[in-house]
């Protein structure tokens, strides 16, 4: 059976005609900021204090757009007899965002929580040069990076913090103990109610 001439034309009319009565969605960018999802992947954002210069990120990344410079600085004996030691300073950070292609690689391997997704997303730039944005932007980033989601109130506490909690139990126990003042013990002797 052979369908009617001229019936998928029909239905392609009838299809325009339906969309053509309904109210348009489009947000009128930039006037209109879009609503984003709260953990959309925007840019990458540095939380310069708790990178070590592992350099764990640049290593990993398959774009290898993650530079990273730094220099060694003494650090000297903390008590005496102690001996110095050494740690890395960051000098540079900066990451190629014309290169990157935003897999999360180098946030899902840094063991020190220093990069973080931020939901920016306007960086745009005339020169494709300017998109090797260094530590002070993506430091900038960093204080819009959304607060992580709550915990399961019914999920069991993490070891890591069980732990802590105990040792800082401990440790409050210890100063409450050395801080009380010595009890004195009274001789029948020397008690008020006692005969000498």
């Amino acid at each position: 059976m052979s369908p009617i001439p001229g019936s998928g034309l029909a239905k392609g009319l009838a299809v325009t005609l339906r969309t053509m009565t309904k109210k348009s969605h489009t947000a009128q960018y930039p006037d209109v900021q879009p609503e984003l999802p709260p953990r959309t992947r925007g840019v990458i954002g540095l939380f310069e204090e708790n990178c070590t210069v592992c350099m764990l990120c640049a290593r990993e990344c398959p774009d290898w757009c993650i530079y990273i410079d730094s220099h060694k600085e003494t650090v000297p004996a903390a008590a005496p007899g102690g001996r110095e030691r050494s740690r890395n300073v960051l000098d540079r950070f900066a990451i190629d965002f014309s290169l990157c292609m935003y897999c999360g690689i180098c946030i899902e391997v840094c063991p020190f929580d220093a990069l973080f997704w931020s939901p920016e997303f306007e960086y745009a730039e005339t020169d494709i040069h300017e998109l090797t944005h260094e530590r002070d932007k993506l430091r900038e980033w960093m204080w819009t990076v959304p607060a992580p989601p709550a915990l399961d109130p019914c999920a069991e506490e993490p070891k890591e913090l069980a732990a802590a909690r105990k040792a800082a139990e401990k440790l409050a126990a210890a100063q409450a103990e050395a801080e009380r003042p010595p009890t004195e013990e009274t001789s029948p002797e020397t008690s008020p109610g006692g005969e000498s």
